[in-house]
Parts: structure tokens; sequence; C-alpha cells
């Protein structure tokens, strides 16, 4: 069979592919099937739309001629888009990592025809540099290997089958968990000693947002920890905000800083990037009062609307970090052509806040000059005059920029994407007391129930993993459900924060729904843990249970997130001995590298300390309002129908508040407060249990 299948895609990234000479195929038996039946190895290319270094690989060696024939001779070649299929990804980069080599993308692995891997690597250049072979001597060596030294390639699919085999089976069904909360503060003291207390983040470069982190130094600030912690946060964030890899006139953030001073960003925009630092700029405004995380929330927002919604309301997968055949050819600007756009006065005026002058500050390969990335890292401080100046010039560039070649946009619909967006959305909404935002999260978790959400033959309500053009990649993983479970959660707590609300989804159903396919299908009974693919996946060697965070939360620490916040909304207990029996499995996995675990450790901490706010009453809308704008990460509103009391409660008590106008009670554990009647009195009980529960 020759040709090139990927016209047959959805996929932008695998339709950026189309027109390649090399004759790629769709990952799937067929494929497998051909190899088989060639006696070819299979090169397997795995990337994403947005991946700068996926391009170049493109551009030097699939859209090669020669490149192409020695491939299309020598192997089967499967490109598969990681955003489609991170199971695929998760498998073949963990094989990678058994070979003692760095995951990178793109990934390019070497399996036999029956889809197990023996050799592979990341970017291979077209010619021997960059301390890499040229591809086409390595294609020509493993091809000569597969063939001529068979021994090899049986001991290497066997190492690495061996050490896929151990990743599946790690975890345990059977023991108990414990974290003593000295326990957590003192691994909040050492990830405290790996920040940078100059620039904030990890130290070093690159650096990468790890919202995980951030979190849980924020929570360990509110189990009673030094104050050092919250401060390294609130720094970390603030360089962000100020930095180059935040979008001065677009909004939105970057993927991460290739430079330790959040400079100079690897210019893709990624919707899940955006949706934790949402989460976390908000909260952290709100408890903090800085002015600079409000403003890059409402601008990240008006990105998020502006760039990255779709016609029927889901939100788009990522922003390319490439135009017109570069890397943030599309952000970047010359000295010049700012004074061509505002002027010789306003481009100074501006420049002076920005970092923007003559000699730039950045060296831009593929142009060969220096130029400027704009920022404000070592900006003066403006007066309000001249902050809305300089706004009125940041949307005059903006404009400007408009006319240029865009970066390309990745505009399949993920489940699970959309689900952290959906949250973190409502979660600022609610912080910033801005109903449309609800508006806009209700639209885009409408259409993923639409599109992606499926009974199966057992009658379960089920999820695809993405959309795009009425083509579906089924059945989803374990991350779609358990974050669009926390996004249901998030508008069921919000439903009566609408003044005008439209016909809802029950929203509440749809968690539980969520949670019993991640039981039914992806829970492992043998090792307790949750499996990426669901057990109707039929296209996978081995279905692995990855439990650490990558650059999303693992799906383990969303999920338990999640139970834990059913459990208090339902008052069901099965919610809450589920998370306590997978938080059980989890801990020999967390125990061997809490850093990789951090989402756990979060949704742990909910677990401990979580404290539930219960309304009720006829009058208690005002009361709720405000309860719903506390800015904590571990609290959840429960508006009762006053027909079912917390366990806690005393039945006296209910029956005392609920005949009165409104009342709300904080409960911790088995612990609840006396009633409380007003704003004031809600802020104090919560301080006094935040205190208790420290």
């Amino acid at each position: 069979m020759s040709g090139n299948e990927l016209h047959r895609a959805a996929s932008p990234y695998l339709l950026q592919h189309a027109d390649n000479p090399v004759h790629w195929r769709l990952w799937g038996p067929e494929a497998l099937q051909e190899a088989r039946r060639l006696r070819k190895p299979i090169l397997l290319s795995v990337g994403y739309a947005a991946c700068h270094w996926c391009h170049v690989m493109a551009h030097e060696s699939f859209e090669d001629p020669d490149t192409a024939a020695v491939m299309n001779e020598l192997f089967v070649n499967i490109k598969v888009d990681r955003e489609e299929r991170p199971d695929i990804d998760h498998l073949y980069m963990t094989a990678l990592q058994a070979l003692g080599q760095r995951g990178g993308w793109p990934l390019t692995m070497f399996l036999t025809p029956e889809g197990e891997a023996f050799w592979g690597g990341t970017y291979f250049p077209k010619s021997d540099q960059y301390g890499r072979p040229a591809f086409v001597s390595v294609l020509q060596r493993v091809a000569e290997a597969f063939h001529k030294e068979p021994a090899t390639i049986v001991q290497n699919t066997k190492a690495i089958r061996e050490r896929l085999q151990e990743a599946a089976a790690s975890g345990s069904a059977s023991r108990s968990f414990a974290f003593p909360p000295a326990q957590l503060i003192e691994l909040a003291t050492r990830i405290a000693q790996a920040m940078d207390p100059v620039d904030g983040g990890l130290k070093g470069a690159p650096k990468f947002p790890n919202t995980p982190v951030l979190e849980f130094l924020w929570r360990a600030g509110a189990r009673g920890g030094p104050s050092v912690f919250r401060d390294l946060v609130a720094l970390t964030l603030t360089k962000m905000s100020q930095g180059g890899i935040y979008d001065h006139l677009g909004g939105g953030f970057a993927r991460y800083s290739t430079d330790a001073r959040w400079l100079a960003p690897h210019f893709e925009k990624m919707l899940y990037d955006n949706a934790l630092l949402l989460e976390m700029l908000a909260l952290c405004h709100k408890q903090t009062g800085d002015d600079l995380f409000r403003r890059r929330v409402v601008e990240t927002v008006e990105w998020l609307r502006r760039e990255m919604t779709a016609p029927d309301g889901a939100f788009c997968a990522s922003l390319d970090a490439d135009s017109e055949g570069a890397e943030g050819r599309f952000y970047v600007w010359t000295f010049g052509e700012i004074v061509a756009a505002l002027g010789e006065e306003d481009a100074r005026f501006l420049g002076a806040f920005y970092d923007a002058s003559p000699e730039g500050n950045w060296h831009d390969e593929s142009r060969g000059e220096t130029v400027i990335i704009l920022n404000r890292l070592g900006s003066p401080a403006a007066t309000p005059e001249e902050e809305a100046r300089l706004a009125a010039l940041c949307e005059k560039l903006r404009l400007t920029r408009e006319g240029r070649p865009r970066p390309g946009l990745d505009d399949k619909i993920m489940a699970d994407w959309n689900g952290l967006m959906i949250a973190a959305l409502v979660k600022a909404a609610l912080a910033f007391e801005e109903p449309d935002w609800i508006v806009m999260a209700a639209r885009a978790y409408d259409f993923i129930v639409a599109k992606c959400a499926f009974h199966d033959e057992e009658g379960r309500l089920r999820l695809a993993h993405s959309w795009r053009a009425e083509a579906l990649v089924s059945p989803g993983l374990a991350l779609d459900h358990a974050a669009m479970m926390g996004a249901a959660l998030a508008l069921h707590e919000a439903r009566n924060a609408l003044t005008n609300p439209a016909p809802r989804r029950d929203y509440l159903a749809d968690a539980k729904a969520w949670a019993e396919a991640l039981e039914s299908y992806h829970r492992d009974p043998q090792t307790g843990l949750l499996c990426m693919a669901a057990r109707d996946a039929r296209d996978l060697i081995l279905r692995l249970s990855p439990t650490a965070d990558d650059a999303i939360p693992n799906a383990h620490g969303v999920y338990l997130s999640a139970l834990v916040r059913l459990a208090a909304q339902t008052g069901e207990d099965k919610w809450r001995e589920r998370a306590d029996a997978l938080f059980a499995a989890l801990t020999p996995a967390i125990e061997a590298n809490f850093f990789g675990h951090l989402a756990c450790l979060n949704a742990l901490d909910s677990r401990l300390r979580a404290k539930t706010i219960v309304m009720i009453g006829p009058e208690r809308q005002k009361l709720l309002a405000a309860a719903l704008r506390l800015p904590y990460f571990d609290r959840i509103v429960v508006d009762a129908d006053g027909s079912r009391p917390p366990s806690a409660l005393e039945a006296a008590q209910w029956k005392a508040a609920k005949d009165k106008a409104g009342a709300a009670f904080v409960c911790a554990g088995e612990t609840c407060s006396l009633p409380v009647w007003d704003e004031e009195g809600l802020r104090a009980t919560l301080e006094a249990f935040d205190t208790a529960t420290g």
C-alpha cells in the first residue's frame, strides 16, 4: 500500500503532514497488519500542532523527497497527534525513558510489527549536528539492526516490556494512607528551598509554570507554614505576569520560559496552562489584593473569548509557537516597527515601561538580529494616568499585530482540557463576580456533553476524548472524566450565582456519571489505580496507570479532588470511601516521589482540611453569594434544600437555622460550627477553622 493516509484525519497536526511525501499511516490495526505483511519495522512519530521542533523535523525531513523515500522503503510510518492520543504518547514515551533517554517531542520510536518498542529518540536533524546523528543514518542503521540483529531486537523489546509491566503494576489496593501535616510542611520547606528567591519558579532554566507546586506552597502557608511559602508563590506569579512569558498585548501565557528570568518564552499557548494559571491568579488576587493578578485574569479571559473559543462555545486546544516559518515571529518586535505603529514619542514612552529600545532584548536566530520581547520585568511603577496611556498604546500595537500572519490554531476540542478551563473559569467568575464568565463556562460544558458524551452498551454515560469536524477520538481517557467531573461540580456549586440562568443540566448527576465511568472502565482492581486508557480500548499493547504530574495535573489528583467535593455535595459516604481507597493505592508511588505527586497531595489537603459551607433558609441568597466569593482552594459551598442536614450537624441545630431567614454552617471533618447569619461571621468562622485544622 502506498500514499499518505493523513488526509483522512481530523487532527490539525496530522493534516499538517497530509501532503508529505512520506507514506504516513494512521494508528490502528491496519497499519500493524501492513507491517507484519511486509515484514518491516514501524517508525512511530508523535507530535502536536504547537510544537516548534516538530515543525523543524517536518520541514527538514518529512517534506524532503529523498528522506521520505528512505522512510517509505525501510519502514511502515505512523503519525500520531499526542493530544488526540495521549495514551499512545505516554506508553511509548515511557518506553523511550526505559532506554535511559530523555523524553520530548517530536517522539520518534521504532517498533516491531507487533507494536513493541525496541529503540527510539526525539528530534533527529537532517545532517549530523547538535551532537545528534543525521536522521537518514539513524533510519538505515535501525532497519539494518531489525533485519540482521534479531537477538538485539528481542533483548531490547523484552527489557522495555518488563519496564512497562513494572510501571503498569505499581500501586497497592490494600494499603492505608497516612501523611501527617508535619510531613506536608516538611515537603513544602524542601520545595521552598528549590525555588528561585529572586525570579520565582524552580531554580534554573527552562522555567515552567508548575501550578501544582505553587498550589502546594500556598496551601502549606494556609496550614500555618512560614509566610515565605506564600511569598514565593506571589513572587513567581508576579514575575510571570510581568515577564515575556505573558502576552502583554493579547493576553494569555506561553508554555514556558527558556531562561531563568521569564523573559524569552517558548511561544506556544496551551489551553491547560492558562486554565491552571487563571485559577491560581484569581485566588491569589482575592487573598493578596494585588491588582496585577486581577488584570492578568481579566486579560486572559478576554484572550480566551477572542482567540480560543469555537463558534459553538467550547475552547480550542492551542496556538502554535510558529508563524511565517519561525518561532515567535507573530509576537516579537523591532523598535522600528513599534515607532511605525505608534510614532516616535509614544514608542519611547511605551519602551520605558516595556523594555523596548533600539538595542532589543532577545536575539532572534531566524532573523539574525536582536528583537524586542515586550515585558515589564524591570518596569518602573506607573501612575494611573500612565497605565491608562500604556493600555491604549498596547491596544494600538495589538491591532497592528493583527495584520501579521497568525500562528496556527489547533481547533480540536478536548474534553480534559475543556474540563480544566471550565472549572477554572467558574471559580474565577465567582471570585470576581463575573456571571458572564459562568455563561461562557456553561456553553463550553454543554458543547462537550452534546458532542463527546455517549451512552455505551452497558448504559453508562461516558466521554470521548476529543472532537473536531464531527470526528471523535473515543473512548475517553481517565483525565477526560476526572476533569469534566470537576467542571460539573464547579457549575453545580455556581448554579445559583446567575441572576437569570438558562435551563441547566443536572450537573451533580453528570459528576456522578463521570465518577462511575472511571470506576467501571479505568480503575484497576489489582492495583486500585486508574488506568489512563479505558478497559475497552483495543489498540494498545498495554494499559498504563501513570500517577505523576506532567504538564497537566495527573488524573488521579484531579479525580481525588473531585471525589472530595462530590462527597460534600451529596453527603454520600461512598465517594469519600473511594477517595480514601485511591489515596491508599497511591501511597507507594507518592512515598517514592513526593515532588511528582503534588496534585494528589493537594487533593489530600482538601480531604483532610476542606471546609464545607452549608447554606439553608429561604433568604440565604446574599450569604450564599458571599460564601461563593471566598478565596479558598478547599472551600465547598453546599446550597442545601433543607431536607438533609450534614451528618456532623445536630438535627436541632439544623431545624433552628432552617426556620430563620438564611444561615450558614461551616463544617470540617465531623465538626460543624454554630449557625452563622452574615458575611463577617462567615469569614471569622472560616478563619477559626483554618487555625484549628492547620
